[in-house]
């Protein structure tokens, strides 16, 4: 009977503790900084690597963690920017419906090129009288033809940058595959100067095609 108590007990209290945990670790990222927490766990895993398969296993491991950690911190400002941009044309529109009401204008919180536009339209209507509402508007429109451009040209370029990643993956795949045949591949990439040197000249390569990819996918849909 206590058994059964101590389990529901756990039952009940486990997603309590579960989301003080995601709290907590929120809490630690925004004090930490996402730079300073992907560095630390780039060098815990590491140490980790190091420690488990050497020096080959430690340089393996932290360029895989800094690619992943990369890429979370990529992703992190993409999304970050998109919410500050869909709230800047929220802002934009709003602001073409007050002066089209007569409302008086307000400054948008904003520096690129909208806020710059924006700032012009309003020096514009100073000088010529030129309706201030139509121009806004315009610079709205033409700011959402940009972003849905923009989206049409990642998702194009999403089957490379898929492409590219199956290739860099397909490692992995070779050594389950010498596993399998009853081959022992980790212990000669790690333990071995021609499996290391092999090993780590793999990670480069695979870090630069990965680069040079992401490179080529950014240039298109920026």
């Amino acid at each position: 009977m206590t058994w059964y108590l101590a389990a529901a007990a756990l039952v009940l209290v486990w997603p309590v503790r579960l989301r003080l945990d995601r709290v907590r670790l929120g809490r630690l990222i925004v004090a930490a900084g996402p730079r300073r927490l992907v560095g630390g766990s780039v060098g815990l895993l590491a140490v980790l690597g190091l420690l488990a398969g050497g020096p080959v296993g430690g340089v393996v491991a932290g360029a895989y963690a800094a690619l992943g950690g990369r890429a979370l911190l990529r992703r992190s400002r993409r999304r970050a920017a998109a919410a500050s941009r869909a709230r800047t044309l929220d802002d934009l529109a709003g602001l073409a419906a007050d002066l089209r009401a007569g409302l008086p204008p307000t400054a948008l919180a904003s520096t690129d090129r909208v806020g710059q536009l924006t700032s012009a339209v309003w020096r514009l209507a100073e000088r010529t009288g030129a309706p201030a509402a139509d121009l806004v508007e315009r610079i709205e429109a033409d700011a959402r033809a940009q972003d849905r451009a923009a989206v049409a040209a990642a998702a194009q370029a999403a089957g490379a940058q898929a492409t590219a990643m199956l290739l860099a993956a397909l490692p992995l795949g070779g050594i389950g595959l010498g596993i399998s045949m009853g081959a022992d591949p980790v212990g000669v990439l790690l333990h071995t100067p021609i499996g290391a040197g092999c090993a780590v000249a793999a990670v480069l390569l695979q870090c630069g095609g990965l680069l040079w990819s992401e490179r080529l996918v950014a240039g298109v849909s920026s």
